[in-house]
């Protein structure tokens, strides 16, 4: 038996039990909540912070798995969804904002990320950027359009730390802390969250795609995330059909 015929360590998934297309929150509890609008959902597997449901969209397979908090655990579960087939990695969560009015609940479409975090250096050096797929940014873009929903598009900043963001002070670097913050802000970063940049990095060199849809919390309280899934799950939709299209073309 291959290794990708059998069921993966942490993710306990196989071959045919996800589709191409996998929608990855950190908190396992949306992972049921997303794919409550697929057709047909299905739950694969729980393990660990892993939980993994399949359904479809446009007739094609379409997956939601949980990456728990942070980049180690995201990148396990890259690498053992690609060994159970999926090729396609879109980053659904929510983050902090960088740029003066932007509101609670807007919509962040990274274009890539700034890898401040350790994992995606074990795997490509620091010099290599985290670039998200442009067939996936124009698929979120055509989809938070046609929603109508407020949204940036740009750059997204990948920490280790979330507390080193909210409460600077109490590490002992918070001068420097600060200047990165500053630094972030004044090249144009939109958002910061935890996972993105290394989902980027091992997708390239798995020969994969990567994307990041995040609702960003700014000004006003921070409500239901319905906006977010919706245009998380359209942006796949509009992918899915992108992709039918060129291969029809191709063939």
């Amino acid at each position: 038996m291959t290794l990708q015929q059998q069921k993966q360590y942490h993710t306990q998934t196989a071959l045919g039990d996800v589709g191409r297309y996998v929608l990855m929150p950190g908190d396992p509890g949306r992972v049921p909540i997303i794919a409550a609008r697929l057709e047909n959902p299905r739950h694969i597997a729980t393990n660990r912070e892993y939980v993994t449901y399949t359904g479809t969209l446009e007739g094609t397979l379409v997956s939601v798995t949980s990456t728990g908090i942070g980049c180690p655990s995201s990148a396990i579960a890259i690498e053992e969804l690609f060994r159970s087939g999926a090729d396609t990695f879109i980053r659904v969560g929510t983050s902090g904002s960088f740029q003066p009015g932007t509101r609670s609940n807007d919509i962040a479409i990274a274009t890539g990320a700034i890898r401040h975090e350790g994992t995606s250096s074990h795997y490509m050096p620091i010099e290599f950027p985290a670039v998200c797929n442009i067939e996936i940014v124009q698929s979120m873009r055509r989809a938070v359009t046609r929603l109508g929903l407020r949204h940036q598009v740009g750059i997204s900043h990948s920490k280790d730390s979330y507390y080193g963001e909210v409460e600077p002070e109490r590490s002992a670097l918070p001068e420097e802390l600060a200047d990165l913050w500053r630094a972030w802000t004044i090249g144009g970063a939109i958002c910061s969250e935890m996972e993105l940049s290394t989902i980027c990095i091992v997708s390239s060199i798995l020969g994969a795609r990567a994307g990041g849809i995040m609702a960003m919390h700014g000004e006003g309280e921070f409500g239901p995330l319905d906006s977010l899934i919706d245009a998380a799950v359209e942006s796949v939709r509009e992918l899915i059909r992108f992709d039918l299209k060129e291969n029809s073309v191709d063939n």
